[in-house]
């Protein structure tokens, strides 16, 4: 478990990354691209990065971005260039292929599986004072549903819909990253942020007020569920955050590593190589990573990267 101290000195030890000679012919550059500094897929992308460097004796040099969400990092993916590595729960890409919202401008499938990363979790959160011990307790109160313009957003707003919730929770179109300071000060009753738990941004807000998980019924699980077939149930274990001392049952959607078609293929090899030969290392550090396997792969619902292909066709994995 990391505190947001941590995630930051990571992120700058990632960031000095760059300070390598441009004049270095055998130097390789690799941005990585996940969410908001403050989630655990941001902690995730530095890991890979430090695996990288690590594993190439420097001639790798990542860089990585900050970024407001997997939205962004698929409407990026069709425009960057070289060796672009972003993650996103395979829906979006889905909804990229076909141009459906929010991707209307114009369909596109350039995207390129690398490897998988932990499953999202959808967490439900409200203070404990509020009220709100169901789903159905969200009406009339005040909500930020995961972060203007995120999937975690457009996640959020499907379950609502779902339940009937849509014209009666007053939704705050904010970043995630408001959503502390407007629990702790009265703003909004309730938030929700999608990311692998425990997710840093709950680890902290749980220390400092008192907080409810919404636990889903087995039905309300299953209506959940229906909304995207590539969603699977979660439990998030008693005392993971402060507070929490009974399972919460939710559920979890996977995410992807990918590239785009314009990552060379021994590119391509390589990280994906140096990821599953680090993903015990990483797991000593962070658990979250002892629920990933290269079979996993398979959920990603994009076309496996030619230079990835390589590697798991050596190690016998069927991934396609």
């Amino acid at each position: 478990m990391h505190s947001p101290r941590t995630i930051l000195a990571l992120a700058l030890v990632a960031l000095g990354m760059t300070a390598s000679p441009a004049s270095n012919a055998a130097e390789t550059r690799v941005t990585l691209k996940s969410a908001k500094s403050s989630s655990s897929y941001y902690l995730m992308t530095v890991q890979i990065a430090e695996a990288l460097k690590t594993a190439s004796d420097g001639s790798y040099v990542p860089t990585v971005e900050e970024s407001q969400g997997s939205v962004q990092n698929v409407k990026e993916s069709k425009v960057r260039s070289g060796n672009f590595i972003f993650t996103t729960p395979p829906s979006l890409l889905a909804a990229a292929r076909a141009g459906k919202k929010p991707f209307e401008d114009g369909a596109f499938d350039n995207a390129r599986t690398l490897f998988v990363m932990p499953f999202v979790t959808v967490h439900l959160v409200a203070r404990a004072d509020a009220g709100v011990n169901l789903i159905a307790d969200l009406a009339g109160k005040t909500m930020i549903p995961g972060g203007k313009g995120t999937f975690c957003g457009q996640a959020t707003e499907k379950i609502l819909a779902a339940f009937n919730l849509t014209d009666k929770v007053k939704t705050v179109e904010v970043e995630l990253s408001a959503a502390a300071g407007a629990m702790r000060n009265g703003k909004v009753d309730a938030f929700a942020t999608c990311s692998s738990h425990p997710t840093p941004q709950l680890v902290e807000l749980a220390t400092t007020m008192a907080l409810k998980i919404i636990s889903l019924s087995n039905d309300e699980r299953t209506k959940v569920l229906s909304l995207d077939p590539s969603s699977g149930p979660l439990t998030i274990a008693a005392g993971t955050y402060k507070g929490q001392d009974t399972a919460v049952e939710t559920v979890g959607l996977p995410v992807g590593a990918y590239a785009t078609t314009a990552m060379p293929d021994d590119v391509a090899y390589f990280v994906t190589k140096t990821f599953w030969e680090s993903r015990a290392k990483l797991a000593e550090k962070s658990p979250w990573w002892n629920g990933v396997e290269p079979g996993m792969v398979k959920l990603l619902g994009a076309q496996v990267h030619p230079g990835a292909l390589r590697y798991y066709r050596e190690k016998g994995i069927a991934v396609q």
